[in-house]
């Protein structure tokens, strides 16, 4: 699966990078059929919930899966946006 990761004005670190890739490339079991993912890492000027936003779109026949994840680490941003990925991916294929 092609896994694209974008930083918005910022530098994303090598570390970070190499935890999403780490954890998107579990999606494979989850979403076989999926073409494609891309991330978006994005810093916010509002530090009340966590100025780190996450968005990954998941590229899947029958249209993508968007989720947009806000905390105050990437890392858990992407946490958060994985677990709300799989259940849309669950609910999708109860369909």
């Amino acid at each position: 699966m092609n896994i694209q990761i974008q930083s918005v004005k910022f530098d994303a670190g090598q570390r970070l990078l190499e935890f999403i890739e780490k954890k998107l490339a579990k999606l494979d079991r989850v979403a076989s059929d999926a073409t494609g993912i891309d991330v978006v890492l994005k810093l916010e000027k509002n530090d009340e919930q966590g100025n780190k936003i996450a968005v990954i779109t998941l590229r899947v026949p029958g249209g993508d899966i968007r989720v947009e994840e806000q905390a105050r680490t990437f890392e858990e941003a992407i946490d958060n946006a994985m677990d709300i990925l799989k259940r849309q991916i669950e609910r999708r294929k109860d369909k």
